[in-house]
């Protein structure tokens, strides 16, 4: 029974997130699965780092496949997805930790750039 309120409150709190909130909730996501990534590969758990860089991935290419193309800015982003599914698809081939390192600060510093933009949006 708990379980299932807790899967109410779930659905509910992401079905009254505004766009700029999910956008966040992904980009924090994928930045949990690269840490988690690093991790497994540190401690040579490759179930784990293939999952890990696998759902990463998946969520940049979700991220990709819901630019609105009507702004110029998503070329861009685009161009730039495009570079961080490949550099996934690297460190997944090679599993080497310095590809992580390159593109975990990318990720992050546009996250943090799309955090700044919502909160500028809903002052």
């Amino acid at each position: 029974m708990m379980a299932s309120g807790y899967q109410q409150y779930k659905n509910q709190s992401v079905s009254t997130m505004t766009q700029g909130e999910m956008l966040l909730l992904l980009f924090d996501e994928l930045v949990k699965r690269i840490t988690r990534a690093e991790l497994a590969l540190k401690d040579q758990q490759m179930d784990i780092f293939e999952q890990s860089v696998d759902r990463a991935a998946e969520i940049i290419k979700y991220l990709k496949h819901t630019l609105n193309r009507e702004y110029a800015i998503s070329v861009q982003l685009r161009a730039l997805y495009d570079f961080f599914i490949y550099e996934l698809s690297r460190v997944k081939a090679s599993r080497r930790q310095e590809i992580l390192d390159e593109v975990k600060p990318l990720i992050e510093e546009l996250r943090d750039a799309f955090r700044q933009a919502e909160k500028k949006s809903t002052r």
